[in-house]
């Protein structure tokens, strides 16, 4: 056997990645079109910068490698594949590399939910112990400071119900258990809840009920399990597994073929990327899991594995305002709704405000309220949404654009955001 040869495809699949990209993409009745930057309005040049960035970053030992998809006009001006899917293995990074997209789950369940309003299957305002009852009786958990400075957690009734409109705009009072500290925090931590256990989506919701919330519901946005929940209230509904319902309303028609909860197909997992073994930790007592191991638990906030060319697909969908190949899934006014901020000035937010400033938040995506305050360069009306293991995106309807990056890194999924958003819209000239 030639060891050799080997070797030789993946240094070749390493160098030509970058430009079989945008080729792979005009084949196909379906695929996207492409075009070249310049006549899209965007600096060719500009956008190299992405990839002399990135290889950078690579050669720093950051990340191990990486995908970025941009789109202008609906047509892909840009594509970039570079370094290597698994620092532990030979294997280059590829265009169907599979990746954890974590949180990039929520987006996509929430748009599955505003189908089913547009269907008169679901109401925003009706209350989720509808759905899910143990909520009727959870309580809000809050902290009482004594002389000695000692705390202690008090729980008192909800002031009102939780709304399947406040799953989706993270003010339902639920939490993470990993990220901050609080009593309630704790609370979580010690029941185990977000920390491997395997329940179905069913015992999970129950499990949080019998927790107490963080905030009282409707009264502040808190990074939370809220589309977890809003997950199994979608099974209540249409009678059947989370992943079923995605595959039938977004993954078979989108033609999603290598987004799944998990990864159980051998072929599929030689494909899903890794991050650095010194960079797995998501959060306290969390780490990056293992996708090809199926478990009970459809984690609606952030259990979807995806690729690159996959995400393109629902995001295309969205610029295209609700349609994907001729076929409608949401009405542009519905997404129009759906991206618009849902906070105001009513609802407070936490310290750990996500979003950040210049943004409120919509119904599964933060959504961009004015141009200036963000560090970020982007127009007012953008919406995006980011994984926990470093995938990221957006969508800017002002100047037509969207792009989706991918890589695993915990580490640097919030620092690498910036920096990519400002190589791109360098490269927009008109």
């Amino acid at each position: 056997m030639n060891l050799a040869l080997p070797v030789r495809r993946t240094v070749l699949r390493c160098l030509v990645a970058p430009l079989l990209g945008l080729a792979a993409w005009s084949l196909g009745a379906q695929a996207l079109p492409t075009a070249a930057p310049e006549t899209e309005g965007m600096s060719p040049a500009r956008l190299a910068r992405i990839g002399t960035w990135l290889q950078g970053e690579i050669d720093a030992r950051r990340v191990p490698g990486s995908v970025v998809m941009v789109v202008r006009n609906g047509k892909l001006v840009y594509s970039d594949v570079r370094g290597r899917q698994d620092p532990a293995a030979p294997a280059a990074m590829a265009r169907d590399s599979m990746f954890r997209i974590y949180s990039m789950t929520k987006p996509m369940v929430s748009v599955a939910t505003l189908m089913l309003v547009e269907e008169g299957k679901l109401t925003l305002e009706t209350p989720v112990a509808r759905y899910i009852p143990a909520f009727a009786a959870t309580r809000v958990g809050v902290e009482r400071t004594d002389a000695s400075g000692a705390k202690t957690l008090v729980q008192e009734p909800q002031r009102r119900p939780m709304t399947v409109q406040d799953l989706l705009r993270h003010t339902s009072g639920l939490t993470y258990g990993f990220f901050g500290e609080s009593l309630v925090k704790k609370a979580y931590l010690d029941a185990g809840v977000g920390l491997g256990a395997d329940m179905t989506n069913e015992e999970f919701a129950n499990k949080l009920a019998s927790l107490p919330l963080h905030f009282q519901p409707g009264s502040t946005w808190d990074y939370s399990y809220s589309t977890d929940v809003l997950g199994r209230v979608l099974e209540v509904v249409e009678g059947k597994p989370l992943f079923a319902v995605l595959k039938d309303r977004l993954l078979d028609p989108l033609g999603m073929v290598d987004t799944a909860f998990y990864v159980t197909d051998p072929a599929r997992q030689a494909r899903i990327a890794e991050p650095f073994a010194e960079d797995r930790v998501i959060g306290a007592g969390a780490t990056v899991g293992n996708p090809r191991v199926a478990q009970k638990f459809e984690s609606g906030g952030g259990g979807l594995v995806s690729t690159a060319d996959d995400y393109v697909r629902f995001l295309s969908m969205l610029r295209n305002g609700g349609t994907f190949n001729g076929k409608r899934f949401l009405s542009p006014k519905t997404l129009e709704y759906m991206t618009s901020d849902h906070l105001g000035t009513s609802v407070a937010r936490t310290p750990l405000y996500l979003p950040g400033a210049g943004h409120g938040f919509g119904l599964g995506f933060a959504v961009r309220t004015a141009t200036g305050e963000s560090p970020w360069i982007t127009p007012a009306g953008d919406y995006w949404w980011g994984g926990a293991g470093g995938t990221y995106f957006w969508v800017d309807p002002k100047s037509d654009l969207f792009v989706v990056f991918m890589m695993q890194s915990p580490k640097q999924r919030t620092v690498y955001r910036s920096v990519l958003r400002n190589l791109v819209y360098a490269a927009v000239e008109r």
